[in-house]
């Protein structure tokens, strides 16, 4: 039935949809998808802070520290607020629904346009990273960074569309592998420390630091000190994606959620915290035209040059925070999704492709962020400037919404006002204030550096959310039943002709009604036909019909497992026509809705298309011709007006089982 082809090849067979319960991940498989990218930051987030202080000297390196363990303070704030999401909505969404159903639809497309932004730019700043630890291993790499960079999203947006589950057992390889590494450099490092085995720095790098420090800007400054920890910061990025993605985990979703999200903290925190305190004891030199990384220079002087386990750490810090993109990719095109489904972005984000993922955002993300690793030339630090602004964003207001989610709490009948209530409401509100005291510290520090770009996209992007909002309440007025009387429609015929006639209709509105009633004008054996892609689109199509009482006309279901149109179609119309051999093939009636500009074509499935594409190849494969009509509906124009009429309709055809 499908043909062995590329695109086989790389993503694999369909998946039926009841499948999507087998599709689910346990906690280890989880951990690996939803937390690579904030597990990843561990191995920058350090050298984005060391970067920042080198301009007041090398002295000032040593602040690392406490900036580091400020930061890891945070991180527990934001993980709490987080949990408490994972459990109050266990359909995800995370700040974007938390901010929408709490403080209004603004602060939720404000958190969601933060959150779009950020899953792009941690893909081209992961997999940028990912190539720098590449190339400072293999310097001879450096003029390939961005091809490298390219072939890796290629590789990424690859497994992601072969499926959740497929991904999962593949990426959470590398993310042990790194995990295992660092705790071991961590390991060899506080036990070379405790026993006094630290080695001195070499000529070359005491002469590298000195140069530095020639150039060093000035004192330590309170600025520079906000500088340094909103650069370091960036450790926080990718602890909300696993309160979007609980859908999925396996059940019980919100407990299994709510476990890997700690794991994922208590692992974070040791990775970051442990690594500043290494940077802070071994002799490295800090330097932002360097080629070797921070976390390179650790592994040459913990594991004693460049040996087994110096190579072991950089290929898993190449794979981690290329892979790191993954967490973009699962959370991506869940929100984009389920912005999608609330009329924000184009309806195709919410298709569901063969292997049961969101492939169109998929896709999306991966064209996006290649631009910006072009934009930007596969160069993280360059990047990083826009970084983490979005995030924090995303942070406050997921947060706000949630100290109004207890405060609602209060106008249930049972509620009691208990300590945890207390707990719950104060520490949410100490995380909403914390976060947007960062949030302007990130935007104040960072915005001559680039940060000003994410200021200026979020309302851009935020206006094209509006826009398209916009259009689909044009399309949803153009198209309602409202103000119409249910009835029967009016047969306008004055002979009788038997030519089969189908028409297409996956739900009853003044579109499809207007075809169904020009097929009445031409046979008076109509029968109507809808692909069963979803069971609710079904039930609302039969439910409308019984109301319209159109059961004079055969409603037949077709049912379509792979959540495809064309071959269902095809089988469905070849059994129509076996049925009646001695006549024309069963004609095939489209409705059609037709917008006003070329943009707002953009905004819908083009299904009419997909299934015109369908009957044509069937046309050629068979060599019978099979008259296909399209009836166009304008939308924002006059609305449709049916002829209704009650009549006694004796005479009913069978649906076609399938």
């Amino acid at each position: 039935m499908y043909d062995l082809n590329i695109r086989r090849l790389l993503i694999g067979k369909p998946l039926k949809t009841n499948d999507a319960i087998h599709q689910r991940l346990n906690k280890a498989k989880a951990l690996a998808v939803f937390s690579s990218d904030a597990l990843s930051s561990s191995a920058y987030a350090t050298e984005a802070i060391l970067l920042v202080l080198i301009a007041a000297g090398t002295g000032a390196l040593s602040i690392s520290m406490p900036i580091a363990l400020l930061i890891t303070s945070l991180l527990l704030v934001v993980a709490f607020s987080y949990y408490q999401t994972i459990h109050a909505y266990p359909n995800g969404g995370g700040a974007y629904i938390v901010s929408k159903d709490n403080l209004g639809a603004i602060p939720g497309l404000t958190a969601a346009a933060s959150l779009l932004i950020d899953y792009i730019l941690t893909v081209a700043v992961s997999v940028s990273a990912g190539v720098a630890a590449l190339t400072s291993a293999f310097p001879e790499l450096l003029p390939l960074r961005i091809i490298l960079a390219l072939a890796i999203v290629a590789f990424v947006t690859v497994m992601n569309l072969r499926g959740v589950k497929e991904s999962g057992t593949f990426f959470a390889i590398p993310t042990y592998a790194f995990i295992i590494g660092v705790f071991t450099l961590i390991g060899i490092g506080l036990f070379r420390v405790l026993t006094g085995a630290i080695p001195e720095m070499s000529p070359e790098a005491i002469v590298t630091a000195e140069q530095t420090t020639e150039t060093a800007v000035g004192s330590l400054s309170l600025f520079l000190l906000l500088r340094a920890f909103a650069a370091g910061c960036t450790a926080l990025t990718g602890v909300e994606a696993i309160s979007n993605g609980i859908p999925a985990f396996r059940p019980p979703e919100s407990r299994n959620a709510g476990q890997t999200l700690i794991i994922m903290v208590v692992v974070l925190s040791s990775l970051f915290v442990g690594i500043t305190f290494l940077a802070n004891t071994f002799p490295i030199v800090v330097s932002e035209h360097g080629d070797a990384t921070v976390l390179s220079q650790l592994a040459r002087e913990v594991f004693g040059g460049e040996n087994v386990l110096f190579f072991y750490l950089q290929f898993a810090t190449l794979f981690i925070l290329s892979l790191a993109a993954n967490t973009a990719f699962a959370d991506f095109p869940r929100l984009a999704s389920l912005i999608a489904a609330d009329r924000y972005l184009p309806r195709q984000l919410t298709n569901i492709g063969d292997r049961l993922v969101f492939h169109n955002g998929i896709i999306s993300l991966a064209v996006v962020s290649s631009i910006l690793i072009i934009l930007f030339d596969a160069r993280e630090h360059r990047l990083l400037p826009l970084y983490a602004v979005g995030v924090f964003i995303s942070f406050t207001l997921s947060q706000s919404g949630m100290v109004r989610h207890w405060l609602k709490e209060r106008s249930k009948p049972d509620f009691k006002m208990t300590s945890g209530w207390y707990f719950k409401l104060g520490m949410n509100a100490f995380g909403a204030v914390a976060t947007f005291v960062v949030g302007m510290i990130l935007m104040i520090t960072k915005f001559a550096e680039g940060a000003w770009i994410v200021i200026v996209t979020i309302p851009l992007l935020m206006f094209l959310f509006t826009r398209i909002h916009k259009h689909y309440e044009t399309v949803a007025k153009s198209l309602t039943l409202d103000g119409l009387t249910p009835g029967p429609l009016k047969r306008v015929t004055s002979h009788v002709v038997n030519q089969p006639v189908v028409v297409l209709m996956n739900s009853l509105n003044r579109s499809s009604l207007q075809a169904l009633e020009y097929a009445l004008t031409l046979s008076d054996n109509v029968r109507v036909c809808t692909i069963g892609v979803d069971d609710e689109t079904v039930d609302r199509l039969r439910a409308r019909w019984e109301e319209w009482d159109l059961g004079y006309i055969p409603l037949d279901i077709v049912s379509s497992p792979y959540r495809e149109v064309g071959t269902p179609l095809i089988e469905y119309l070849h059994q129509l026509d076996k049925d009646a051999p001695h006549v024309m093939p069963t004609m095939v009636v489209l409705p059609q809705f037709v917008v006003l500009t070329w943009w707002e074509n953009l905004l819908h499935n083009q299904t009419s298309n997909t299934i015109r594409d369908s009957l044509l190849r069937d046309q050629i494969a068979t060599g019978r011709g099979r008259a296909v009509i399209d009836v166009p509906y304008h939308i924002g124009g006059k609305l449709f007006q049916p002829v209704t009429l009650v009549e006694d309709v004796s005479k009913k055809v069978a649906p076609v089982s399938n």
